[in-house]
C-alpha cells in the first residue's frame, strides 16, 4: 500500500551513509525532501544532488532535511557522497521498501529496452510525518528551485 498525499509514512527502517539506519521516526520535527533517483554518478542524479546540496542552507534555514534515495548500496553511495561532498545522507533500498511505499517503480525504456526502475519522483513530508506535496516525472532543471518555492508557500500559511 503506497503512501498518498494526507497520509503518515508508515514504519520503515533503512540502512543510509555514515553508518545510519533511518526510521520514519527521524522523518518527525522538521519538514524531509525525500527525492528518488535513478543512479549514482549519472548525469542527471549528479545534477540534482548538487543541486540539492548548493541549496542546503536554505532547506535548514526552513526547518528541512534532505534525503536521497536510490537502490545502488550504501558503498557506491559513500562513494558518491563523496565524490561531490554532497551535505546530506543517501539512502540504499536495494530491497525497494521505500520505492513501494512511494510508488516510484515504474516500466521505463531505454534505447528501446524495458525494463523497472525508479522514476525520479521528490516528497515532501511535514514535522508529523505527514506526506504533503509530491513531484512525480521530475525533470532535473529547476527543480530544486520548485521544491524550495513549495516549502516557502506552505510555511507562509
Amino acid at each position: 500500500m503506497s503512501v498518498r498525499i494526507g497520509d503518515t509514512v508508515s514504519k520503515f527502517s533503512i540502512e543510509a551513509t555514515s553508518n545510519l539506519t533511518i526510521t520514519e521516526s527521524d522523518l518527525k520535527g522538521h519538514y524531509t525532501v525525500l527525492y528518488f533517483y535513478p543512479k549514482d554518478n549519472t548525469p542527471g542524479c549528479t545534477t540534482e544532488g548538487a543541486d540539492f546540496g548548493e541549496h542546503l542552507s536554505d532547506f535548514q534555514a526552513l526547518n528541512a532535511q534532505i534525503l536521497g534515495v536510490s537502490k545502488d548500496s550504501i558503498k557506491k553511495h559513500e562513494n558518491f557522497k563523496a565524490k561531490y561532498d554532497f551535505p546530506f545522507e543517501l539512502i540504499s533500498d536495494g530491497d525497494e521498501v521505500l520505492c513501494q511505499l512511494f510508488d516510484v517503480i515504474k516500466l521505463k525504456k531505454n534505447y528501446g529496452r524495458e525494463y523497472l526502475g525508479i522514476e525520479r519522483s521528490t516528497f515532501l513530508i511535514d514535522p508529523n510525518g505527514k506526506l504533503i506535496h509530491e513531484w512525480r516525472k521530475v525533470k532535473v532543471k529547476d527543480h530544486v528551485t520548485d521544491v524550495l518555492t513549495q516549502l516557502r508557500q506552505l510555511q507562509s500559511h
